[in-house]
């Protein structure tokens, strides 16, 4: 059997690691051999907003032991990430930059909803018992150090995903300063986590009761340290959590870290994480907690070997993309039905335009989200509904999705419906976005969107024939759809100002 060696790279907030897999080239990694260095980065960046030089010096001298090590094994192929310390730091390129300058190493900074979706990932690949735990309603509850992302699985489907800027090192440092002037620490987080989590509890759950939770992130694995007298493996019940909430209460972090063998910045990082998990676990009225042995660098190791969907782990993570977007718009009350229908067509056009657009699965998806999601701003206001939606998807987390990706698409709402301008007038408005991708995707969307104007649709089904310089669709209806063809030529100009071939609608009965 065929392996290869991989090594894995995160750069978190608390910590700087890697470890090197082994891979099976179809389906399976195991762990042999890890390295990994307590630096509190998120300290620097959520306190005065960027890294300072010496902690830059210090992860680049990290990273190079990191390559020294990755050279002993004749590693070519690794991913190496930062997230929310270098994300949300001021001097982000700089810091990518230096890296790649004095450690060699290419870093790739992490948005949120990469970040969680590789997390997610990652359980689902090495965690033989996840499709049996989310046959219940579930809650995975990723606790990181500048926010908690919370994903709710109603049988097996992924039904809602939500960031809570709560997280374990923010809360510690913030409140820190409060509990040493009041002498009453441990009230004050139970009240600063738990309006937030209650917010989302009626947001969310309404009357939706949690079975399960499973719980990921970096503070996890010491919790599960002060277990040992309950013979924890993988599941925690209610009452052995209490006893170790008790615990990590009444002990400070000095003695946490002495008895238990923890490191003293993850023990000082305890008593914020306990308080989260104990919140959702009141308001969620969970049975048990999971605590996997999952990692960010398993993480990294499932989504690289997902890349070009060479692997199959038995889950399908478009669909749990999908259902991020769909749970938006059920919030924004979108016609599930017109939605559909629309996305439908737009995808037939992006796969009859393959040779021709050059586009690949990504920005297939990011058209399928597009027509999804190119309605939702009419809940605010349909006098400036394209406006409106275009400032929702811009500022609300798609799981998987990329900032710059997720800019694509709120560029896509937008301009399927107003006039876009020319590059050069937009290019600081888009935000990284790719202008050619946002009006190729755009084009294709406006067509599919005029097929069903009415909402009613009509329309069953479409067919696409590439003839010289035009695009046939060929509509199968027996309705009167004279509202569609009269408003689909309207549509048309701007199609062929992107693909140099015109789009004519033809009606065909009885198919």
């Amino acid at each position: 059997m065929a392996y290869k060696l991989f090594a894995a790279i995160y750069v978190g907030s608390s910590e700087v690691a890697m470890k090197i897999y082994e891979i099976n080239g179809k389906k399976s990694f195991k762990q042999i051999d890890g390295v990994s260095k307590i630096i509190e980065l998120g300290k620097d960046t959520y306190s005065k907003g960027s890294l300072s030089a010496a902690s830059i010096r210090q992860v680049c001298n990290i990273l190079n032991e990191f390559r020294k090590k990755m050279h002993e094994y004749q590693i070519v192929d690794y991913r190496a990430y930062a997230t929310s310390a270098i994300r949300e730091a001021e001097n982000t390129e700089f810091i990518i930059d230096t890296i790649k300058r004095n450690a060699g190493l290419t870093v790739r900074v992490l948005s949120n909803s990469e970040q969680r979706y590789m997390n997610f990932k990652g359980l689902v690949a090495k965690y033989e018992n996840f499709h049996q735990v989310v046959s219940k309603n579930t809650a995975f509850v990723d606790v990181g150090a500048g926010s908690v992302q919370v994903s709710l699985f109603d049988k097996n489907n992924l039904s809602i995903t939500e960031n809570i800027p709560i997280g374990a090192v923010r809360i510690r440092d913030y409140l820190s300063i409060i509990g040493r002037q009041t002498g009453r620490l441990d009230q004050l987080l139970a009240e600063y986590v738990e309006s937030d989590i209650v917010t989302f509890r009626n947001l969310y759950l309404n009357d939706k009761e949690i079975k399960n939770i499973i719980a990921v992130g970096e503070v996890v694995e010491p919790i599960k340290r002060l277990s040992i007298d309950f013979d924890v493996d993988e599941i925690i019940t209610q009452k052995q959590f209490d006893a170790i909430y008790e615990r990590i209460v009444n002990l400070s972090p000095q003695d946490l870290a002495e008895r238990y063998g923890i490191p003293y910045e993850r023990a000082t990082l305890m008593l914020p994480t306990i308080f989260i998990y104990k919140s959702f676990l009141n308001n969620c009225k969970a049975e048990d907690i999971y605590v996997p042995k999952v990692d960010f660098c398993d993480g990294i190791t499932a989504a690289f070997m997902d890349e070009g969907s060479r692997v199959v782990f038995g889950h399908d993570f478009t669909e749990d993309i999908l259902a991020s977007a769909y749970s938006i718009g059920k919030r924004y009350k979108c016609n599930r039905s017109h939605v559909d229908r629309t996305s439908d067509f737009a995808l037939k056009i992006f796969d009859s335009l393959k040779k021709i657009h050059g586009l690949g699965k990504i920005e297939r998806l990011q058209l399928q989200i597009s027509a999804i999601l190119h309605e939702c701003g009419n809940f605010i206001n349909m006098n400036n509904g394209a406006m409106n939606s275009y400032y929702i998807v811009a500022n609300t987390e798609i799981l998987g999705l990329s900032h710059k990706e997720r800019m694509e698409v709120a560029n896509i709402v937008k301009y399927n419906m107003l006039y876009l301008p020319d590059r050069k007038l937009i290019s600081s408005e888009l935000d990284g976005a790719d202008y050619l991708v946002i009006a190729k995707l755009a084009a294709i969307l406006r067509i599919a969107n005029i097929l069903d104007k009415s909402h009613l649709q009509k329309i069953d089904d479409i067919s696409i024939s590439i003839k010289d310089d035009s695009m046939i669709v060929f509509a199968d209806t027996y309705e009167d759809i004279s509202l569609e063809a009269g408003l689909f030529e309207s549509r048309a100009d701007f199609f062929e100002d992107v693909y140099g071939i015109r789009p004519v609608l033809r009606q065909r009965r009885g198919v």
